[in-house]
């Protein structure tokens, strides 16, 4: 357990405020075999679960019956064979009183406790399940078919839960601390290591092993690839080639489970070439830009929209776009280069509670998302911030020969893009820049003690001081 047991305490006593009558019912994670039951991936614990109760062991769920103001730890006991190959753990009951909770017991419990609640008509609530293990167990459990569970999991417990887990407490953001700085060796290694001739599947592997010799693991599969268009980029045998860009996303998790997620684009050889420099620098502008006007109470869709506008304006500078900037922007002209969202809350998950439902972390009665245009139909914020919220600024410009070959067919948005000199750019990859920052009472700062480099010269003089030496 990271944090003390009143801190576990607290935030059952502030759900259980929240729902105030049923069954709260957090299913903890099982392993997850890789090829045969006796060969698991690392196992990583439910995030909520974790939240709210605190341990990491397999098997192992949350009770919370609000109107008798009772909790229960459930979960069977390891049997000695187990203890033969594993050595001895906690017992349920000992993990209990760890967390604070008062009663414990086997696993056949919680059939009887739901039975129970579901005959007295009151409400079992449930989270969205996500791995087919449980949505097995909980069919069991409530006879809900797994293709109906996320319609029917509970949304007054998915909105209590967002709330709660959206703020992050000062010990929160120390473990997150903790993962960015794990994450800055992982990219300055990476910028160190972009030269010609290395591939991008060894560098991947220099920086995950960064990680797990920390005991810690990636926070996600880590993007390590010279075609940076390509959102979702990861290693190939690829070797490196002097005078295009790197991009490199990724990010650590710490044993408790909390994120970091940077990315940087360095160029291969260690100088921009000119055309480089120009389109670096409008990312660039941008990402400096969230950082000046995110703020508690200012919308990220209205963030998003003004690093948009931004970007339009530079491009239209380089000739790359024309026309109108409002109009163009209004009508995602801009998704040419940008089809993603500026960023994403991030805490116990990468991409925070995605799980439960972007709609509901990241949006808002009053702010909705606009689903229909390509592009900011990416965005998985839109909100008003609030302080305390974890998120990353990641604005990025790509040049993806296929979209521009199908919107020129299309002859989509020609009166906002040149696409004559558009053509030119297809050689020439993608750059994104990544950093996360922390909501503060009076504006936003990096998370992390050490700011990996990204502006053009401090990348620049980076590498080649390491060359250098």
């Amino acid at each position: 357990m990271l944090f003390s047991k009143d801190t576990y305490i607290q935030r059952r006593q502030a759900l259980s405020q929240r729902i105030q009558s049923g069954l709260i019912v957090l299913m903890g994670n099982n392993l997850s075999p890789v090829n045969y039951p006796a060969n698991a991936y690392r196992f990583r614990q439910d995030s909520s679960f974790l939240y709210y109760f605190g341990q990491h062991r397999e098997g192992l769920v949350g009770v919370i019956d609000t109107d008798e103001n009772k909790e229960w730890l459930i979960g069977d006991d390891i049997d000695i064979e187990d203890i033969v190959w594993f050595g001895s753990v906690d017992s349920v009951a000992d993990m209990a009183a760890q967390s604070g909770v008062a009663n414990s017991a086997p696993m056949a419990k919680l059939k009887e406790l739901i039975d129970k609640t579901v005959a007295q008509g009151r409400k079992v609530h449930f989270l969205p399940p996500y791995r087919h293990d449980l949505m097995i167990q909980l069919m069991d459990l409530t006879g809900i078919h797994p293709s109906e569970q996320r319609a029917k999991a509970s949304l007054e417990l998915i909105m209590a839960v967002i709330d709660q887990r959206a703020v992050k407490s000062a010990e929160e953001i120390l473990e997150i601390e903790r993962a960015c700085a794990i994450g800055y060796e992982m990219h300055t290694t990476a910028m160190k290591m972009a030269r010609p001739g290395i591939t991008e599947q060894e560098i991947c592997g220099r920086i995950s092993g960064i990680a797990s010799a920390k005991g810690c693991m990636v926070s996600f599969s880590p993007i390590v690839t010279m075609h940076g268009e390509i959102m979702h980029g990861y290693p190939s045998p690829a070797p490196l080639e002097e005078g295009r860009l790197l991009l490199c996303d990724c990010g650590a998790e710490t044993n408790e489970n909390y994120c970091s997620d940077h990315t940087r684009t360095t160029p291969i050889g260690g100088r921009f070439t000119q055309r480089q420099r120009e389109i670096y620098s409008i990312v660039e502008e941008c990402h400096d830009l969230a950082l000046s006007v995110a703020a508690p109470g200012v919308k990220w869709m209205d963030v998003h929209m003004d690093v948009c506008r931004l970007m339009t304006t530079r491009l239209k500078e380089l000739g790359l776009m024309k026309g109108d900037v409002e109009e163009a922007v209004r009508q995602g002209a801009h998704a040419m280069f940008l089809p993603h969202g500026l960023g994403h809350m991030m805490g116990m998950d990468v991409h925070d509670m995605e799980g439960l439902g972007q709609i509901y972390v990241g949006f808002d009665e009053e702010t909705r998302p606009n689903l229909e245009q390509f592009g900011t139909n990416c965005l998985r914020c839109g909100r008003r911030l609030q302080e305390g919220w974890v998120m990353t600024d990641e604005p990025g410009i790509y040049f993806i020969p296929a979209l521009i070959d199908d919107w020129r067919a299309k002859g989509l948005h020609k009166d906002f893009i040149n696409y004559d000199l558009l053509e030119t750019y297809k050689d020439f990859g993608g750059i994104r820049l990544e950093d996360d920052i922390l909501i503060t009472k009076d504006g936003c700062r990096f998370i992390g003690d050490k700011l990996i480099p990204y502006h053009i010269n401090d990348v620049e003089e980076f590498i080649q001081g390491q060359a250098a030496q």
